[in-house]
């Protein structure tokens, strides 16, 4: 089996302080749909029931993204609190029993690409045993987990081809010269996040900075899920090719971009025809 996937988190977020309350989000959500833009996409994701019928009713709108791998628990569904500073979202801190039940139902002989977005290290580092084997794994960081359990990301660190973080994430991970510690886990890539600063991906023939995108800034929860997505999904068509990742990194930055300009993943919930410059290849040739 071939494709894209996405396992990571459904979330009821409280963002900006607590001035926006239970915003649907988290980033399976993000990514599955800003990569659904360019390719079918399919989401391995945990929901209570509390938000069950939101989560299906936004999903009904755009069909390119399969969601049988989503799990309905008797559990609540994840909580992240978060308010902004200088253009960032400052992590406060999450709710996460959820992820005591969740058993990820991952699709059996999986050879696509594949992102593991930002969740609790013991479910990344789960999931990314499971995938092993497929032809590219990719996995997010998030500062008030990889503070609070550096092993489990340790031990991820060295499962994954290619790494998301941000400037914190990373010195927080012990990294100071991205380029060495790239090489110290022995990643073919790793993506470092700067915010309004744009991002650079380090690989062994060198750094690719692009600079942000962003022409409104309403929300920044979900902007590093959309740039893996557009970065992964739209790589992903040209066969991974390395000549190819400057464009799909500015594919990356256009898509994040969008999902900050308005709050939780409104903007991304719009017509797929509205993507990024780039976006209008045919879904079919994401092999």
């Amino acid at each position: 089996m071939a494709g894209l996937l996405v396992a990571g988190s459904i979330a009821l977020d409280s963002l900006l302080g607590g001035r926006i309350r239970e915003e649907l989000g988290g980033s399976a959500l993000y990514f599955a749909l800003a990569a659904a833009r360019l390719v079918p996409v399919s989401m391995v994701a945990p929901v209570g029931r509390d938000a069950e019928a939101r989560v299906r009713t936004l999903l009904a709108r755009h069909p390119r993204i399969d969601a049988s791998g989503l799990d309905v628990l008797e559990a609540p569904t994840y909580r992240w609190f978060a308010d902004a500073r200088e253009g960032r979202n400052l992590d406060l801190g999450s709710q996460d029993s959820i992820y005591d039940v969740w058993r990820p139902r991952l699709p059996r002989g999986f050879r696509g690409w594949a992102f593991i977005g930002s969740m609790r290290p013991d479910q990344q580092l789960r999931i990314a045993r499971g995938l092993a084997g497929c032809g590219l794994l990719a996995a997010d960081a998030m500062y008030s987990y990889v503070t609070r359990a550096p092993a489990p990301t340790h031990q991820l660190l060295r499962l994954v081809d290619w790494y998301f973080c941000n400037d914190e994430e990373l010195a927080a991970l012990g990294g100071g010269d991205p380029e060495r510690f790239r090489a110290r886990w022995a990643l073919k890539g790793l993506v470092v996040k700067h915010g309004p600063g744009g991002a650079t991906a380090h690989t062994v023939e060198g750094a690719i900075h692009v600079p942000s995108r962003a022409r409104r800034v309403e929300d920044t929860t979900g902007a590093g899920d959309a740039l893996a997505a557009g970065m992964l999904a739209h790589w992903m068509l040209d066969g991974g090719r390395p000549g190819r990742l400057r464009e799909a990194l500015e594919v990356g930055s256009e898509l994040a971009a969008l999902a900050i300009s308005a709050v939780g993943v409104r903007a991304l919930d719009g017509p797929e025809a509205a993507g990024p410059r780039g976006s209008a290849r045919s879904a079919s040739g994401g092999g």
